[in-house]
């Protein structure tokens, strides 16, 4: 598989993999027998909030096998406003041996029942894209993208992924092009393939090609960290350990200028304390704290905050302004269903401003 078509100027590319999410609503998928049908992906979800919330122009590298189910997908992602142009279509067998499209059952979780995600992924046409298969000269020359994002779900979904992934970062160094990386880590792709050790090898990696990062490359795994029992600062210690995590991070890859992550403590599936730490051009930031705030559906909310931070970025807004939209955004996508963002920019833009949601008539 080859590309060499280029879109209009884009302000941002992203590079994953795009599932077919089936949600049972405030049922269980062992026991509903109805399905809502949204797509996502975390990749791909930061460029749909770009564009239907921040109205910026995106588009998504990825591939899916040519059925009724991809078919699907596309119409979805094109409700999303997101350019489809460079969706890679494979043959499929009827049967889906040797290619299929990634399913994902997810149920929303209430009270003291968190979360659930069952993830049908085997085979998928996007882990099968390999390196050549884009020709970034010609996706990146000459101002055609400004942003380039891609994460570690889709770099841990085979070794052509992370061949590929690195090979898109390199090229964007070359032609300019901003690079961001979420680092994701997701313990069911790297279970049988070295888990959390080999998951940071690959990202040691891709490191030096990395303008933003989101999340911290540790040589631990991602836990939960205890917080601080200060109403007026639920997130001391975290922000604390994080901010140490960043400094030694960034004196191996100074490269990364920017450094952003969200801060959680979960009281409840459905009730979060939520906040978020940056580091962006030599300056630790915090953005507005949420305490306990109410959460309909979970999943998506830190592509909210990568879809908020960059869009801060690309519009040169101030990094605290940038931070605040980021972590406003983040907050607003979990108010709602499906993993992408329903919200709107004046939206955003009222709450990471203070705003409330006392009713608007």
């Amino acid at each position: 598989m080859s590309s060499t078509a280029t879109s209009p100027s884009l302000d941002l590319l992203a590079l994953g993999e795009v599932l077919l999410r089936l949600d049972p609503g405030e049922s269980r998928i062992r026991t509903s027998r109805r399905f809502s049908a949204w797509e996502g992906g975390g990749e791909y979800n930061v460029a749909r909030g770009l564009r239907r919330c921040f109205g910026l122009r995106t588009g998504v590298l990825t591939a899916f096998a040519d059925n009724e189910i991809g078919r699907l997908l596309e119409d979805l992602i094109l409700q999303g406003g997101v350019d489809t142009t460079h969706i890679k279509w494979v043959p499929y067998d009827g049967i889906g041996r040797a290619v299929r499209n990634p399913i994902n059952f997810t149920e929303r979780g209430f009270g003291i029942r968190g979360a659930k995600g069952c993830v049908d992924r085997g085979h998928s046409a996007a882990s099968q894209l390999k390196p050549g298969d884009y020709d970034w000269d010609a996706l990146f020359a000459d101002g055609a993208c400004k942003w380039l994002h891609t994460g570690g779900i889709f770099a841990g979904l085979s070794e052509t992924t992370a061949q590929l992934t690195i090979e898109a970062c390199a090229a964007a160094k070359r032609h300019g092009v901003t690079v961001s990386y979420d680092l994701n880590y997701r313990p069911s792709l790297w279970q049988e393939r070295g888990g959390f050790p080999a998951a940071q090898a690959l990202n040691h990696r891709l490191a030096p090609h990395i303008d933003v990062m989101f999340g911290v490359l540790t040589d631990s795994e991602p836990a939960a960290l205890a917080a601080n029992n200060d109403p007026t600062d639920i997130f001391s210690a975290q922000a604390d350990a994080l901010s140490q995590a960043i400094e030694t991070m960034r004196a191996q890859y100074p490269n990364i200028h920017t450094v952003a992550a969200t801060l959680r403590r979960v009281h409840t599936a459905t009730v979060n304390d939520w906040g978020a730490l940056a580091y962006i051009n030599g300056t630790f930031l915090r953005a507005r704290n949420y305490p306990k705030l109410d959460i309909l559906d979970r999943i998506g909310g830190g592509d909210g905050f990568v879809a908020g931070l960059i869009y801060g970025s690309l519009t040169n807004q101030s990094p605290q302004l940038t931070l605040d939209l980021a972590a406003a955004h983040g907050a607003l996508a979990m108010s709602t269903p499906g993993d992408t963002s329903m919200a709107t920019l004046a939206e955003v833009q009222k709450l990471a401003q203070g705003g409330d949601a006392k009713v608007q008539r």
